[in-house]
Parts: structure tokens; C-alpha cells; sequence
């Protein structure tokens, strides 16, 4: 019913099966959607007893919120417990491992481009960077889903099945294309293995973005993740608008891009000062002061 994607269908589904194994010691037999706001706390005491990070709490309790709410709108119970609830420690998020402008041009700088397969894990670097994408959906892109006239990529099963365009960068685009005409074809899968001409899969981008990082000397741990963090930074570093890169980045609402706010450093006291300062040159009459 929320249209989850398979794989988050899975992760719910044993986040409930080990919360209900966890409740069945103090309350055997009592549903999940019986159970009072108490004994979900008694249940977060004892997993951070046993170690649990916060950042998997907090994903556990949004598995259980969610089937709460469907036994509360099924009729099943009468109140989601978990409605609103949430962990003083989820808001403290920690912000995501990013490059630098310069690391990222060193990676770029670290691809060469002379063999075919030199070539291929060039336009996954640029393609991961350049436009944001996520492992699943750089696997996933097809030789349709590039729009020559638009330059655009077209992204058919982004998270939750949401859809969106990207723009492809210049430069990005102009070696797309050169990659397109060594690919061939009109059909199929982007990104192939050549000995067997497979789709490539999650590892074999991991892989490539470990030999790159390795090529270029970078010091951090870069992973494609990284490259999809770096890039909305860099987009919120040169002041683009925070709805813009929530629509780039497939996210559910401007909400869930917050997490890269910390770019913005004294930007935003600097705007509400400076709209006070506006504010300031007008008496309450509405004469200029």
C-alpha cells in the first residue's frame, strides 16, 4: 500500500519480525499494534543496552510507526502509540562524509579514459557525481533513459518508485555521448560487463569507485554514497535553492535534503539579519526612516 520498493519491503519485514520476537519475552502473544507507548520504551532501553546505534533505532521505530498507523486506520487499534514520537538524539543528525570540490576534481582527474573499461568507470564516476544518482539507479539506467535532445536522464525506479529527470552536466554529457558511440546500440542496459555483457550490479560500481579513490590518493573513505553526498553539497555550497536540489536529489520534501544544511554555515543568520536591516528601514507608519 506505501509502494516500497522490494528491497525495503524485505527490511521492514524483519525489523517487525525481530521487534516482535524482542516483545514476545514480557508480552507473549500480544500484537505489536497492542502494546502501550511504555513498552516500546522499555524495548529502546533494552536495545541500547545491548549496543544499538541511535541512527538504528530510529529506523526501527519508523518500520514499527509505520504498521501502527495501518492497524490504527484498519480499525485493529485504537491509537497509533508511536505517533509523533521520536528520539531526542535523531534530531542531532550527523552530517554525511563529503569531498571537496578539489578531492572530486581529483577523482575525476584520477579516471583515464584510454581503454574501454577505463572508459566505463569514468561515466560512473561522472554520472555518480554529476548528477547525484544512486547505486541502484546508475545500474539500472538503460540507453533510452538518455535524452540527447533534452540532456537529461530519465529515472524510472528512483526510492519508493518516485521518477524524476536529471540534467546531465556539459562536460558530463559530452562524454556521455562519446561513451554512447563506443556502447553502441539503441537498447539494453548503459552500463554492461564486457566479457559477458551483463548489467553490472551494486559491487562491481563500488569497485570501480574504490580503484578511482585509490588512483587519486584521496585519504577518506569514498564510496558511491559519497559521490551522491558530495553532490548535493556542492549544489547547496553555490546557493542553489534547496527545492531544487530535493527534486535533483529524488528525495520525498526539501525535509529529508536538511541533512546537508551544514554547508551553509553563518548564511543563514546572515539572511535573517540582513532581512532585519529591511525591516528596519521602514518606520511603523511606513515612512523611510
Amino acid at each position: 500500500m506505501g509502494r516500497k520498493a522490494p528491497r525495503t519491503v524485505v527490511d521492514v519485514r524483519c525489523t517487525l519480525g525481530g521487534i516482535s520476537r524482542d516483545m514476545a519475552v514480557r508480552h507473549a502473544d500480544t500484537p505489536l499494534w497492542k502494546l502501550k507507548l511504555e513498552d516500546y520504551l522499555h524495548w529502546l532501553n533494552d536495545q541500547r543496552l545491548l549496543g544499538r546505534t541511535s541512527k538504528t533505532l530510529t529506523k526501527s521505530l519508523s518500520h514499527v510507526r509505520g504498521l501502527l498507523e495501518y492497524a490504527w486506520r484498519s480499525g485493529r487499534s485504537d491509537r497509533n502509540v508511536l505517533d509523533g514520537f521520536q528520539l531526542q538524539d535523531e534530531m542531532q543528525r550527523t552530517p554525511p562524509a563529503v569531498l571537496t570540490e578539489s578531492e572530486a576534481r581529483r577523482l575525476v582527474e584520477a579516471c583515464p579514459a584510454k581503454t574501454p573499461l577505463e572508459r566505463q568507470e569514468r561515466i560512473i564516476i561522472l554520472l555518480l557525481y554529476g548528477c547525484g544518482l544512486r547505486t541502484d539507479e546508475l545500474c539500472r539506467l538503460n540507453l533510452e533513459d538518455v535524452n540527447r535532445e533534452r540532456q537529461e536522464l530519465m529515472i524510472w525506479r528512483g526510492k519508493g518508485d518516485r521518477q524524476r529527470t536529471v540534467p546531465i552536466p556539459q562536460m558530463v554529457f559530452t562524454e556521455l555521448l562519446a561513451y554512447l558511440l563506443d556502447r553502441g546500440g539503441k537498447r539494453g542496459a548503459l552500463l554492461r560487463t564486457r566479457a559477458k555483457r551483463h548489467r553490472i550490479d551494486a559491487n562491481w560500481v563500488c569497485d570501480s569507485v574504490r580503484r578511482t579513490a585509490e588512483r587519486a590518493e584521496l585519504k577518506t573513505l569514498v564510496t558511491p554514497r559519497t559521490l551522491r553526498h558530495s553532490y548535493a553539497t556542492h549544489l547547496m555550497d553555490h546557493d542553489v535553492d534547496l527545492g531544487i536540489i530535493s527534486s535533483l536529489m529524488g528525495h520525498r520534501s526539501p525535509a529529508e535534503t536538511g541533512v546537508y544544511l551544514h554547508v551553509l554555515g553563518n548564511k543563514p543568520r546572515e539572511a535573517v539579519d540582513g532581512l532585519g536591516g529591511k525591516a528596519g528601514d521602514s518606520d511603523p507608519k511606513g515612512g523611510k526612516q
